[in-house]
Parts: C-alpha cells; sequence; structure tokens
C-alpha cells in the first residue's frame, strides 16, 4: 500500500492522508518492507518539514542546513510516533521538528560558547523583554523589571543579558561607531613583553640562588645593572676575558637547568 496526498483537515494544506500508513507501520516486523514503508512517510512529510524550516531562514543559518536539521526531525517523528495514542501526525510531528531545529541553534550556533543552564536564561531574559516592550512605554526594560516579571534572580537576569551578546560576533575589521575608520582591531592592545620577562626572571630565579655568590654579582651587574664585560672586569679585579668565560659558563649552566625542569 502506497501513501496517497489524498488531504484532509491537517495544519498544513498538502498534509496527506497517512493514518492507515501509520497503522500498518506500526505493526510491521522490521525488515525491507518496513523499512520502504517509512521512506515513503518522511518522503511525504518532508513538504512540511521544509516549511517549519523555512521559519528559522533569517537566523544565520544556511537553507540547506536548516532542510537537513528539520528532515533529521522528521525520521525522529515518524520513527517515534504511536498511532494508538489517537493524535493526528502533525500533531506530534510539528513540535518534534521544532524542537530538533531550536536544539540545532542552541549547540551549533553560538559564535562563543555558552553553558546550556545560560542558553536558557537567555531565551527567558529575551522574551521578558520583548513582552515587557510591548506593554510598557519608556524602551528597554530594567534589570529590576526583568526580576519583577520572570521571577529570575538578579544574577540570572545579568548572565540572560550577558548571553545575548555571545550568539554572534563583531569582526574585527568592524569599524567602531561613531569613529573614522577604527575598527576593534585598532583597540586590542599588543602583547605587552614585560610579562614574559618576569615569568623568564621567576623561572630562573632559583637557579640563579644556587650558584656562587661571584656568579651571581657576575650576572646582577651584566643584565640587572647593564654593565659592559669591560666595566665588570674592572670592578671586580679581573680580565675581560675572564668575565666574558663565566658569563658564557653562567649562562649555559642556567640554561640546562631550566631545561632539565621543563622537562
Amino acid at each position: 500500500m502506497r501513501v496517497t496526498a489524498t488531504t484532509k483537515h491537517h495544519p498544513h494544506d498538502d498534509a496527506p492522508d497517512t493514518a492507515a500508513a501509520f497503522d500498518r507501520l506500526h505493526r510491521l516486523p522490521d525488515g525491507p518492507e518496513r523499512r520502504q514503508l517509512r521512506n515513503e512517510l518522511v518522503s511525504a512529510w518532508l513538504p512540511m518539514a521544509e516549511r517549519i524550516a523555512m521559519r528559522f531562514r533569517n537566523r544565520g543559518e544556511n537553507v540547506e542546513d536548516l532542510y537537513q536539521v528539520a528532515a533529521v526531525g522528521l525520521v525522529k517523528a515518524v520513527d517515534h510516533y504511536d498511532p494508538g495514542r489517537g493524535r493526528a501526525f502533525a500533531v506530534y510531528a510539528i513540535p518534534t521538528i521544532t524542537g530538533e531545529l531550536k536544539r540545532h541553534f542552541r549547540d551549533h550556533m553560538w559564535t562563543l560558547h555558552v553553558p546550556r543552564r545560560a542558553q536558557e536564561l537567555r531565551n527567558k531574559v529575551r522574551r521578558a523583554v520583548r513582552e515587557l516592550t510591548a506593554t510598557t512605554p519608556g524602551g528597554v526594560p530594567t534589570v529590576a523589571e526583568i526580576v519583577s516579571h520572570t521571577s529570575l534572580t538578579e544574577d540570572e537576569v545579568r548572565t540572560g543579558l550577558e548571553a545575548l551578546d555571545c550568539f554572534t560576533a563583531l569582526s574585527l575589521d568592524a569599524e567602531l561607531p561613531g569613529t573614522d575608520n577604527y575598527t576593534l582591531a585598532d583597540a586590542i592592545g599588543d602583547p605587552e613583553p614585560g610579562y614574559d620577562l618576569i615569568v623568564d626572571r621567576e623561572a630562573v630565579k632559583p637557579c640563579i640562588q644556587a650558584l656562587p655568590e661571584r656568579e651571581q654579582t657576575l650576572l646582577y651587574l651584566r643584565f640587572f645593572q647593564g654593565m659592559t664585560q669591560s666595566a665588570i672586569a674592572k670592578q671586580l679585579g679581573i680580565s675581560q676575558m675572564h668575565v666574558s668565560r663565566l658569563l658564557s659558563a653562567c649562562c649555559a649552566h642556567l640554561r640546562e637547568e631550566i631545561l632539565a625542569a621543563a622537562d
């Protein structure tokens, strides 16, 4: 028995009459005949799934990808629909497909990773803002008004408001409002070399403290006081060549100690 396109009173004008086919599918054991009928049912209801997908077309996702997600929801609806419960298939399938599309946006379409709880708070806050804006004059509602409207805590409302900004992100090449060709990238600072210097000094400090006092003095005068080898030699009463050899030996020893500690 093949699925016909005869219409009945359904939410969609071209909804096929598949009641008998679903009854038969529910009774059939797993096998080629059941799989063929299942595929026919999916194909018959695919136009409805694609129309549902089109409701989400202006949210930044490719239409073809939306069709694929809606088709996945339709297959789940066909597989789990129980005609014995007395509900029309469309009544069961529409929320199943819609839920699959919403989960797709929730799990895959955020520019920044946001915990599920924050996404739920975002949806509640967004809905509250929309409702309050429609009924309350004066523009955007305050945090306190949203708290009163939703029964959420102030922290939860603030988390939801912050999550509203995470669904999309501006390009670093985007020009900032009210500026003349000043982009977000221009507002980002350069790496601070001083931080790396602090990390290096702290890493080498225990090794320096383990050196003899003369070597410690030698390193201090060269790298912290900025003295030349000749000036150090004069201050310590040794030759410049001796200073050079001591510095090379100290640096090689410290390098080995740091590398060994890193391993």
